[in-house]
């Protein structure tokens, strides 16, 4: 958990590109989401962590149009997008994936990507008139080899590992060249053997094509060596935010950890 941070920051102008405005959703007495406010800036890699039940999940969903929050707003590049719902975020440029798994186990790989392409970009017109891949393979070629899929590119996805599904479904939600993509613990359920292999694809990318993540994560070490800045949620609030090194040894971090 010493080692530092792989992914370069972007610039401190960096444009924000995700503005999340005072949040907040309670379940009766409950409040799941208590106030929280955060930019995303392009380029970066925004890590968000806290203890079991603090709220990230809900504020995911908050943010992605899942569900609707009490009150909060949010604006992708600049434009009010509070209320939308997931497929038109995702047109907007806001793409996700989820803690289950979201790849078509009989389809193959090169064909789970061209799918999710597809619905991307794909309309009635061109569902009509232009070739069944909407010109899309070239794009799909390129991920492939981006995230060193090739020797699986015509293999079904319900006979990959854990792992390589894990791939291959950040790979889906990056087909659509969304803005910025908000991954529900990449880590989770990974082994050892492949942890590596997502941690590089998600650095790599981030600096080959300036792909914006927002990254939740109970994996430490994972998230210390991955994110730029890295966002802390305790009882539904921002406990603090700061690089890897100024959350690493904080006594409110390691307090909210031990405590919870």
């Amino acid at each position: 958990m010493n080692q530092p941070s792989e992914a370069q920051a972007p610039k401190s102008s960096a444009e924000v590109v995700l503005h999340v405005d005072d949040i907040q959703k309670s379940y009766g007495a409950v409040q799941a989401v208590r106030g929280v406010s955060f930019d995303v800036y392009r380029g970066e890699v925004l890590g968000v962590i806290g203890p079991n039940g603090c709220g990230k999940t809900t504020l995911f969903n908050c943010i992605l149009g899942q569900i609707k929050p009490n009150k909060g707003k949010v604006k992708l590049k600049g434009k009010d997008v509070s209320g939308w719902l997931p497929s038109q975020l995702a047109l907007a440029g806001l793409g996700r994936t989820f803690q289950l798994l979201q790849v078509f186990s009989s389809m193959t790989v090169r064909e789970n990507l061209l799918a999710a392409a597809q619905a991307h970009k794909g309309n009635l017109f061109s569902q009509l008139f232009m070739r069944p891949d909407l010109g899309l393979m070239p794009d799909v070629e390129r991920m492939i080899e981006d995230f060193r899929l090739g020797h699986l590119a015509n293999t079904p996805a319900g006979m990959l590992s854990y792992g390589q599904q894990k791939l291959l479904d950040i790979a889906m939600a990056l087909m659509g060249n969304p803005e910025v993509v908000m991954l529900d613990e990449p880590a989770g359920g990974v082994n050892l053997s492949m942890l590596a292999d997502v941690k590089s694809r998600l650095v790599e990318l981030n600096k080959k094509r300036g792909t914006t993540l927002v990254v939740i994560e109970h994996n430490m070490e994972f998230i210390f060596e991955v994110a730029h800045r890295i966002i802390v949620l305790a009882e539904g609030q921002v406990l603090m935010s700061g690089t890897p090194d100024q959350i690493r040894n904080d006594p409110k971090v390691i307090e909210a950890y031990l405590g919870s």
